[in-house]
């Protein structure tokens, strides 16, 4: 079976992944490495240090015992406060330290977005609007329009991995405009990944979700993505 290596910053919701391969009884198998963590904020300073080459070399070393087929890296604002070129220089250096193909999941948003040929989009960010900003510049460069943007000022990836789902669907809800195509949620700490039908039952349209594009792109980068229940729009194909 396919093994996606994740590198995954601290403590948030890093259990969205060992629940997964759960409920799709093992069709992949999504071994996660904690990564190091200097300040857990919402900040971009810290950003940048925490989506540093050497902490993510690290945490690829740590991961080479699980053989990974890839890898993932599995921090949306550690990747995108890089911008486009920086993170895809980024994921080329995970890639080198793993030996295998890698990817980040601020760039699988974006193939994501490509894959299902959506253009236009509203975002859900539970980060401080600056930060979200930031997000949005980086789909902006991807050719994706974002129509409407929620920022609801989350200053640590532990307090959003506390977010009830009722408090995710309400902030997808919320951030939702008629124009937009999809509904975008960005931080792989807030836990998602079983939650993904109520969401676009929610806004009728499909939620591309951090965890999610995470997991996509991981298989992706092996060739042709396998259906999986419960994972929505993005994992039957083309709309």
């Amino acid at each position: 079976m396919p093994t996606v290596g994740l590198l995954y910053p601290g403590h948030s919701a890093e259990d969205d992944f060992p629940a997964l391969e759960e409920r799709i009884c093992g069709a992949v198998r999504l071994p996660v490495v904690i990564t190091s963590v200097g300040e857990d904020a919402h900040r971009v300073d810290a950003l940048l240090d925490i989506g540093s080459d050497a902490r993510l070399a690290d945490g690829a070393s740590q991961l080479s015992g699980a053989q990974p087929d890839a890898v993932m890296w599995a921090c949306t604002s550690g990747s995108f406060v890089f911008g486009p070129q920086g993170a895809r220089a980024q994921a080329a250096a995970v890639a080198d330290a793993a030996g295998v193909p890698a990817s980040s999941t601020s760039i699988a948003f974006v193939d994501a977005l490509r894959h299902l040929g959506i253009r236009r989009v509203a975002v859900a960010a539970s980060y401080p609007d600056d930060v979200a900003q930031h997000f949005v510049g980086f789909l902006t460069d991807g050719g994706a329009e974002v129509v409407s943007m929620g920022s609801h000022g989350i200053y640590t990836a532990a307090e959003v991995g506390t977010l009830e789902p009722s408090r995710v669907v309400d902030m997808v809800t919320a951030a939702d405009h008629p124009d937009a195509e999809a509904v975008l949620v960005p931080d792989t700490a807030m836990h998602t990944l079983a939650i993904i039908d109520q969401l676009e039952a929610a806004v009728g349209k499909p939620v591309l979700t951090a965890n999610q594009v995470t997991v996509w792109k991981g298989l992706e980068l092996l060739g042709p993505v396998p259906d999986l229940p419960g994972l929505g729009a993005l994992f039957r194909g083309r709309r």
